[in-house]
C-alpha cells in the first residue's frame, strides 16, 4: 500500500513539474546561437565529434522551444559532421529534416545553406551531378535574396558540377556572370581560389596555356599567405595541378617541385575509431529526437486538455488505488510464499554463479600468463635468428640478393608471425588480430614463399608452379605478411599431401570495383584429396584426419588459421577434392593498386640512413646472444655501444659515462627494466629510455610509461625500425 502510494505522489508530482514547465519556458535562443556557433567552429577544425554533440544539444533545446530557424540550423551541422565520415546516406536524411523546418520559416539564408550542401554531396561524395545541379538551382533562388557571398559560392559550385561532366561552356557562362563581383571580396579566399582554379581548368581544356598558367598561378598566391581556417585541400589540389600542368608541358623540373609540395601537404585521414564514434553518435541522436517528439506530443496533448485531463486523472487514480488495494491484499499472501522459496533459491543459484564466475577468472589469468610466458620465451631466441639473418646481410654484401638468405630470414620472419598466431589463436574470438597494409610485389612475394618451401617440395619430388595474371599491377597494397601465411599454410598441407607432383598457385584478377582489385588465389596439388565426409571439418581447431598409414605431423591448426586470417580480408575459402586426383583451394582477397606508390617506394630502397654524428648506446640486456645480436646491428649504423648486464651496472656506467640513449630489457635477473628505469629517473637522469622487450608491446605500455620509459620496441625487429627510434627519440630530446 505505502508503494502506491509513493507512485501517486510521484505521479502527481510530474504532473506539476509538466504544467509548471509549460508555464515557465525562457527563451533558450542565447545558449542555442552560442552551440551552434562553436559547432561551426568545430567544424572548421575538424573536431567532428565536438561539433556533433554541440549541434546534438542545440537540437534538443530548439524543439523544445519550436524554434524552426535554429532546428534546421542543427540538422545543418549534423549532416555536414556526418559527410565528413562518409555516411552519406544518414546526412542526405538530416539534410532533408533541416530542409523541410526551414521551409516552415522566411529565413532564405538557412534554405540556401541546406539545398547548396545537398549539391556538394552530392557532386564531391556522390558523384550523381544531375541531382546536384538540381540543388545548387534551389540554393541559387534563395542565394540571390540572401547575399553577394552566397551568389558567388553557389555559382562557383554550379560551374564546377558543369565542369565535372565536361559541359564547360555552361560552367564559363556562371564564372562569368561572377567576374566582376570577386575582386572585391578580398576576404572570401575560398571563393577566390575557386574562381581562377577552375577558369585555370576551362583554359586548359581549351589549350590556351598562357592563361591556364596565370589563373594556376593566381590561384595559388591565394594559398601562400595560409589564411585562417581555409581547407588545406585546396593547397594540396592547386599544386597537384601545377605539377600535371608543367608535366603536360615537359617542363619536369617545375612539374616535380610542385608534385613535392603537394606530397608534404597530405596528411592521412581520420582512424576508424572516430568512424564508429559518429555512427554512435549519429544513432543516438536518431532516439533521442524519437524521444523528444513523443515528449512533445504528450506536452501539447496535456496543455490543450488540461482541465479535462486533471478530472480525469484525478477519478481514474481513485478506481486504480481501490483497485489495487484490493487487489494487493488478495495476491499478497501468495506473493510473499513464492518470493521466500524464490529469495532462498537465488541465494544459492547465486552462490554457485559467484564460485564458477571466479573459477573462469583464474582459469583466464592462468592462461593469459602462460600465453604471454611462452611467447616471451619463443620471441627472445627467434631474436637471435633474425638480428644474425640481418648482420650476415649487412656485413656480406656478396650475399645481398641471395635467395637462401633471403628464404632464410623470410622464413625466420614467417616462424616468428606464426608463432604469435599460434600462441593467441584463441583471440581470434576476441578480435585482436588486425590487418596491416604495406606496399609489395606479388610475383616476387610468391617466388620468395616458393624459395622458403622448396626443400619440402624436393624432399616429396614434387614441383611447384606460379602463374599470376598480368593485369594484376605489379606492386599491390595489403597485408602481404598475412596473405603468405594463408598460401605457406596452403601450400604446406598440399605439399604433405602429394608425392611425385605437382602444386600450383594462381593469382586471376576476379573483378575491380573502384580502386580495388580483388584477386581469386588457387593452391591445386595432385595429392591423394580430402574424403567428403571429412571436407567439412578441415578449418576446425586441431582437426587431422587419417587419410592413409602415413606419418602426416602437424599441429592441426594450419587450416584454422587459414580460415581465420580469410576472414578477417572478409573473404571466403571454398574446398574442391576428390581422393586420388588432387584438391583445389579457392579464396578471393581484395588490395588496392600500388603503381602510385612504387616510385616512391622505390627511390627509398636505398636511403642511407647513417648518422654523421655518433650516438653513445647503452645496451642493458642479460642474455649474451642478445647483447651481440643488439650491439652489432647497431655498429652497422655507425653508433658506439656498450653493454650493462643488469641494471645495477647500468647505474653504475651512467655516473662516470654520457650517454645519449639507453636500451633497456625488461626482463632481467636482480632488477627488472622497469625498477632500473625508475631509479634511473630518480637520480636525475633525462636521457631517452627505450624498452627492447620479447613481450607484446600491449602488456607492457601502461608500466613502461609509468616507470619513465619513453618508447617501446618488441623483439624481434627490424634494424632500420630500431635505428629511426633511437634517432626520433634523440632529436625530440634535443628540441
Amino acid at each position: 500500500m505505502k508503494n502506491y502510494l509513493k507512485t501517486i505522489l510521484i505521479f502527481f508530482s510530474l504532473v506539476f513539474s509538466i504544467v509548471v514547465f509549460s508555464q515557465d519556458t525562457i527563451s533558450s535562443n542565447k545558449e542555442i546561437h552560442k552551440l551552434l556557433q562553436t559547432a561551426g567552429k568545430q567544424l572548421n577544425t575538424l573536431e567532428t565529434d565536438l561539433s556533433l554533440q554541440n549541434a546534438k544539444k542545440a537540437l534538443a533545446l530548439a524543439i523544445n522551444i519550436e524554434d524552426n530557424v535554429s532546428i534546421a540550423k542543427s540538422y545543418n551541422y549534423i549532416g555536414l559532421n556526418i559527410v565528413e565520415h562518409s555516411d552519406y546516406e544518414k546526412a542526405i536524411e538530416y539534410f532533408k529534416k533541416g530542409i523541410f523546418y526551414a521551409n516552415k520559416t522566411k529565413n532564405d539564408t538557412i534554405k540556401s545553406w541546406i539545398y547548396n550542401n545537398l549539391g556538394n554531396l552530392y557532386s564531391y561524395n556522390k558523384n550523381e551531378y544531375e541531382k546536384a545541379i538540381k540543388y545548387y538551382l534551389l540554393s541559387l533562388k534563395y542565394a540571390k535574396k540572401v547575399s553577394i557571398v552566397e551568389l558567388t559560392y553557389n555559382k562557383i559550385n554550379i560551374a564546377g558540377t558543369y565542369f565535372e561532366i565536361n559541359e564547360f561552356e555552361k560552367g564559363k557562362k556562371y564564372l562569368n556572370s561572377i567576374k566582376l563581383d570577386i575582386t572585391p571580396l578580398k576576404k572570401e579566399y575560398e571563393a577566390q581560389f575557386l574562381y581562377y582554379s577552375l577558369n585555370a581548368d576551362y583554359y586548359l581544356e581549351k589549350n590556351n596555356l598562357k592563361l591556364a598558367e596565370q589563373n594556376y598561378l593566381k590561384a595559388l598566391s591565394i594559398c601562400s599567405p595560409k589564411p585562417k581556417d581555409f581547407y588545406i585541400q585546396h593547397e594540396i589540389d592547386i599544386n597537384e595541378s601545377l605539377s600535371d600542368f608543367y608535366s603536360k608541358l615537359k617542363q619536369y623540373e617545375k612539374a616535380y617541385y610542385y608534385l613535392n609540395i603537394s606530397d608534404s601537404l597530405k596528411e592521412v585521414n581520420y582512424d576508424d575509431s572516430k568512424n564508429r564514434k559518429v555512427k554512435l553518435l549519429g544513432q543516438q541522436i536518431e532516439q533521442e529526437e524519437i524521444e523528444r517528439e513523443l515528449l512533445k506530443v504528450e506536452a501539447e496533448k496535456k496543455i490543450q486538455d488540461q482541465k479535462l485531463l486533471n478530472i480525469k486523472i484525478f477519478i481514474i487514480l481513485i478506481c486504480l488505488i481501490f483497485l489495487a488495494t484490493l487487489i494487493i491484499l488478495y495476491s499478497q499472501f501468495k506473493i510473499n510464499k513464492i518470493r521466500t522459496k524464490s529469495n532462498i533459491e537465488l541465494k544459492k543459484a547465486n552462490e554457485e554463479l559467484k564460485i564458477a564466475k571466479e573459477k573462469a577468472e583464474e582459469a583466464s589469468k592462468l592462461k593469459s600468463q602462460f600465453v604471454s610466458t611462452v611467447s616471451h620465451e619463443l620471441r627472445t631466441p627467434l631474436y637471435g635468428v633474425i638480428g644474425i639473418t640481418d648482420i650476415i646481410e649487412l656485413e656480406h654484401k656478396e650475399l645481398e640478393n641471395s635467395q637462401h638468405l633471403r628464404a632464410l630470414k623470410f622464413s625466420a620472419k614467417y616462424l616468428l608471425s606464426l608463432v604469435n598466431d599460434i600462441l593467441k589463436v584463441y583471440k581470434f574470438e576476441e578480435n585482436q588480430v588486425f590487418l596491416e597494409n604495406n606496399l609489395f610485389h606479388l610475383q616476387d612475394r610468391l617466388e620468395t614463399i616458393k624459395d622458403s618451401i622448396n626443400n619440402i617440395a624436393l624432399k616429396h619430388n614434387n614441383k611447384i608452379i606460379i602463374s599470376v595474371d598480368e593485369k594484376i599491377p605489379e606492386y599491390i597494397i595489403g597485408d602481404s605478411i598475412r596473405l603468405s601465411q594463408i598460401i605457406i599454410n596452403l601450400m604446406s598441407n598440399s605439399l604433405k599431401f602429394t608425392n611425385n607432383g605437382k602444386i600450383e598457385i594462381k593469382a586471376q584478377l576476379a573483378k575491380v570495383v573502384e580502386d580495388v582489385f580483388y584477386i581469386e588465389f588457387k593452391v591445386i596439388d595432385t595429392g591423394i584429396g580430402i574424403p567428403k565426409k571429412y571436407q567439412d571439418k578441415v578449418f576446425e581447431k586441431f582437426v587431422q584426419i587419417d587419410r592413409r598409414e602415413d606419418d602426416y605431423q602437424g599441429t592441426g591448426l594450419g587450416l584454422t588459421i587459414v580460415k581465420r586470417l580469410i576472414d578477417l580480408f572478409k573473404g571466403e575459402i571454398k574446398l574442391e577434392s576428390e581422393e586420388n586426383i588432387g584438391t583445389t583451394f579457392t579464396f578471393t582477397i581484395p588490395f588496392e593498386s600500388g603503381e602510385k606508390e612504387k616510385n616512391e617506394f622505390i627511390k627509398n630502397i636505398n636511403v642511407d640512413l647513417s648518422q654523421p654524428k655518433i650516438y653513445n648506446v647503452l645496451i642493458v640486456e642479460d642474455n649474451k646472444i642478445n647483447q651481440i645480436v643488439t650491439k652489432k646491428l647497431l655498429e652497422n649504423y655507425k653508433l658506439a655501444c656498450q653493454i650493462a648486464e643488469d641494471g645495477f651496472v647500468a647505474l653504475e656506467l651512467l655516473e662516470h659515462q654520457k650517454f645519449d640513449i639507453i636500451l633497456m630489457d625488461i626482463n632481467m635477473p636482480k632488477i627488472n627494466g622497469f625498477e632500473t628505469t625508475k631509479l634511473i629517473r630518480q637520480k636525475g637522469y633525462t636521457l631517452p629510455i627505450i624498452a627492447v622487450t620479447a613481450f607484446e608491446k600491449e602488456e607492457v605500455e601502461e608500466k613502461a610509461k609509468s616507470s619513465g620509459i619513453n618508447d617501446i620496441i618488441a623483439k624481434p625487429f627490424d634494424a632500420k625500425q630500431l635505428f629511426q627510434m633511437i634517432k626520433l627519440n634523440i632529436n625530440i630530446r634535443s628540441k
